[in-house]
């Protein structure tokens, strides 16, 4: 029974198995790895490799509790350089199944075949085998019932086995793996000489093609980083690979890290992909934390979140730096930018009816850094009184213009508030504003915080207020929903000096004072607005996080057009 409730903390559900074994079958130097399950792992998991096998002493130690041949020290448990390193995993998995394990070593002529059932040793035989460890588990939780009628549906407990697989090899590329189950091949990944094709399998090739490749070296820490444009976001957060010694961990201070590296760029609720491996020496690390050995504890946290932080700002600012993705607006800036990221190449052809078509060639290469060049881009005019259309020598931009004003009212705001010098400017008759005693109770407590961000308002008795004066850049704006949209950030915000809470207030105030959709700009309004954009340190993204441009090569238009094929 003790054995029974310990193996809880490490196997939970059929992915956990896979997990555990996968892991065994890495440390043990295959490159061959063939999985194959049954009603989602619940019935049957079998995982055959090709590494190094078990001795007849091996496979009987192997589903002994804490009996590893990956520790032989104390001292080794803080430099931990395998997956696997307690001794928990097999006997965990015999205590609540019917497993059998068979393998043999290549200096043997033959190996051995063990069978446990519940924790039990059943018999051990010799038997002929190719070289490696073959491990199968039937009847997950046949003996503990009350565990096993909580797992999932079929679909469910086979979704999170392909997603542990898919973590957990992701960095190995010299190993093949097949994961097979429902009489198909679940998934299938060929060892491959680049990284980038692993990605491609996992993650599709339009976002594999799409990353930025950016590398950091330390005297602890050795960064690479693989980061997919903004606008390829995703409502979940499952998308982002961490790897910290070629260990799948999932640690909140890295995503953390990550989100604030990407920062206003992501909107709120939107998640990127990212991958991310960490090379750290193993003495500076605890992953001793947690049974399933996807939380670990670093010696440095401070050291690894701000240089995940700033690499990837500074990766995503460089790729990023202009609206036109080109360099500055103003043709007289001899400044160069380079960057670096991933292209897939494919041959162009133009249409031709009597073109005999011929294969096309897909690879995905780096792309090679280069200079930015420089271009002044040609305003054609408005869209719907709401976008601006500019000219390009290789294609069109459109401009959300209430976007790029809102990024700009925001960052004058904020540069005004840090130096403390808001301006303001008083309203000859001040604007009376009736507000309902809860919303007034919350504005009265926050009048010494808005006046330093440039509100003066008055209390006039009962639910009425006088707003006196603004900042000039919000002049033009619906007060009363402008104070009722600040309610909420004022009420759940303890300190607005926070930087968390000054964003969110700054936010509303630039998105009230920004110019709206719909609105009609003369030229020269429309070039002010972009040279202003030009001018920032973030120039893509409204502070919601929006994109605020999006460019159409005129290959892409062409293709709309079947011009080309």
């Amino acid at each position: 029974m003790a054995s029974q409730i310990a193996a809880g903390e490490v196997i939970d559900r059929p992915a956990s198995v896979v997990r555990e074994l996968l892991d065994n079958s890495i440390d043990a130097g295959s490159d061959r790895i063939v999985i194959k399950i049954e009603e989602g792992g619940k019935r049957h998991i079998r995982v055959k490799d090709n590494g190094v096998g078990m001795s007849k002493d091996d496979i009987l130690l192997s589903i002994e509790s804490h009996a590893t041949s990956k520790i032989n020290s104390v001292s080794d448990l803080f430099a931990i350089k395998t997956l696997g390193f307690r001794g928990e995993a097999l006997p965990s998995i015999a205590a609540v199944s019917r497993i059998e394990i068979t393998s043999r070593r290549e200096d043997q002529l033959a190996g051995y075949r063990l069978q446990v059932a519940g924790g039990r040793l059943k018999s051990i035989d010799e038997i002929g085998s190719p070289t490696g460890t073959m491990v199968e588990v039937r009847d997950l939780f046949y003996n503990t019932p009350a565990r096993r009628k909580f797992l999932r549906g079929v679909k469910t407990e086979t979704d999170h086995i392909v997603d542990t697989l898919s973590r957990i090899v992701l960095p190995f590329t010299h190993i093949q793996l097949r994961l097979d189950g429902s009489g198909k091949t679940l998934l299938n990944l060929p060892a491959t000489e680049s990284i980038l094709n692993r990605f491609s399998d996992l993650i599709g090739r339009n976002v594999a093609v799409s990353m930025m490749d950016t590398f950091k070296e330390m005297d602890e820490l050795k960064l690479r980083a693989y980061l997919a444009p903004p606008d390829l976001s995703r409502t979940k957060r499952d998308r982002i690979f961490i790897y910290v010694n070629k260990r799948s961990i999932r640690d909140k201070l890295i995503t953390r890290a990550v989100m604030e590296g990407y920062g206003q760029r992501m909107m709120r609720g939107r998640y990127p992909h990212v991958i991310i491996f960490m090379e750290i020496d193993p003495s500076l690390l605890d992953v001793n934390v947690h049974p399933t050995k996807q939380e670990i504890r670093f010696h440095n946290n401070r050291l690894v979140y701000q240089t995940l932080v700033s690499t990837i700002e500074s990766t995503l600012r460089k790729r990023f730096h202009s609206i036109l993705d080109l360099g500055q607006l103003k043709s007289g800036d001899e400044k160069e930018e380079r960057v670096q990221g991933m292209v897939i190449a494919e041959p162009v052809r133009e249409y031709s009816g009597t073109e005999q078509r011929k294969p096309v060639d897909y690879k995905i290469e780096l792309l090679k850094e280069t200079p930015l060049v420089k271009e002044v881009p040609q305003i054609i005019g408005q869209l719907k009184n709401t976008y601006i259309i500019c000219q390009l020598m290789d294609g069109l931009l459109m401009i959300d213009q209430h976007a790029a004003h809102e990024r700009i009212v925001y960052e004058n705001l904020k540069n005004s508030y840090k130096s403390s010098k808001i301006e303001r400017q008083s309203f000859l008759i001040p604007h009376k504003m009736e507000l309902s005693m809860k919303d007034g109770r919350i504005i009265q407590k926050r009048l010494d915080q808005l006046a330093r961000l440039g509100l003066e308002i008055d209390h006039f008795g009962g639910s009425t207020f006088l707003l006196r004066s603004v900042p000039p850049i919000l002049i033009n704006m619906e007060w009363e929903k402008f104070l009722l949209d600040l309610v909420p950030v004022l009420e759940n915000e303890g300190d607005l000096s926070g930087e968390k809470a000054l964003d969110r207030l700054l936010t509303i105030m630039a998105c009230h004072g920004a110019i709206r959709a719909g609105q009609r700009l003369s030229r020269e309004e429309m070039i002010q607005l972009l040279n202003q954009l030009e001018e920032l340190d973030l120039p893509t993204h409204c502070p919601h996080g929006r994109p605020i441009s999006k460019k159409f090569s005129y290959y892409e238009i062409e293709r709309m057009f079947k011009r080309v094929i």
